[in-house]
């Protein structure tokens, strides 16, 4: 715990770190050291070795001096990828003595959440449970537990999916009119092969499998594109939002899941639009 470190914002703790001491009294190696977030070294021009001082509040009245150990890069977080990520690290007894209440001596010494780890993920609803029972003036619940943060994810990963079902359904419609004008232009084609001997099933499956094999195709050219174009995406986005986060990431269960549905939509398609043609005498596909 004595290296724990913790994240702080810079909204109302950093004071006067973008002025970097150039002169100082005390010497530098027994000062409390912290880490700074790239970001906020970058936009301060802050390097390692720098004295900065940290107050918990604007008065600055118990600011404290801080030497600068390194710059570190914050874990990505979606919530606050459009945030600019100033923060400061520092060590949990640095933390307590920064922040405690002066006027209150049991400040350092209370804690307001623990996190706790079990061997056993899946017990810790009946943990949770049970810690609540022979303790009621606590709240414990697993780290699972949708919040609003989880909330907001599920809402928009429901969007997602109703954008994409209608997605779906418009792409079929428009492939199955497609298929239905490209079989009706080899009419003349299918009768030539009706008269011929070729039966309607031996016809249906040339179709069948002329399908499977146009719409794998398709898949296949829609998944090297977005496979090529997901660097130069998640480059454009990270410089944009400077952030390390990941915003696009073909895995194979997205390349799986898009083959699912374009392999058997186009062969629906092109089996119904040429059995409405097979259904046709063989005069009326010769045209005679």
């Amino acid at each position: 715990m004595n290296r724990a470190r913790t994240c702080l914002l810079l909204i109302g703790l950093l004071v006067a770190a973008g002025v970097r001491a150039s002169t100082t009294s005390q010497d530098a190696g027994t000062l409390p050291s912290i880490l700074i977030s790239r970001q906020l070294a970058e936009s301060r021009g802050l390097r390692a070795g720098d004295i900065v001082q940290l107050s918990p509040d604007r008065s600055r009245t118990r600011a404290r001096p801080f030497r600068i150990a390194g710059v570190c890069e914050p874990t990505p977080d979606p919530m606050r990828f459009a945030q600019q990520r100033h923060e400061v690290r520092l060590h949990l007894p640095d933390l307590l003595g920064l922040t405690a209440d002066p006027s209150d001596p049991s400040a350092s010494e209370s804690v307001t959440a623990i996190n706790v780890a079990l061997e056993t993920p899946s017990d810790a609803a009946a943990f949770a449970r049970d810690a609540m029972s022979r303790l009621p003036t606590i709240a414990a619940r697993p780290t699972s537990a949708v919040d609003d943060r989880t909330t907001t994810f599920i809402v928009v990963e429901r969007f997602h999916l109703a954008i994409a079902i209608v997605t779906v359904v418009g792409s079929a419609v428009f492939l199955l009119a497609l298929m239905v004008m490209l079989v009706d232009e080899r009419r003349a084609t299918v009768g030539t092969l009706r008269l011929l001997g070729f039966t309607r099933r031996r016809i249906l499956l040339q179709v069948t499998v002329e399908g499977a094999l146009i719409a794998a195709a398709g898949a296949a050219a829609g998944i090297l594109f977005a496979v090529v174009v997901q660097d130069a995406f998640n480059r454009f986005f990270q410089w944009r939002y400077d952030t390390t986060l990941i915003f696009l990431r073909i895995t194979p269960g997205v390349v799986w899941r898009s083959l699912l549905l374009a392999v058997p939509l186009g062969i629906v398609a092109s089996v119904i639009a040429s059995w409405t043609l097979l259904r046709q005498q063989i005069l009326l596909l010769v045209r005679r």
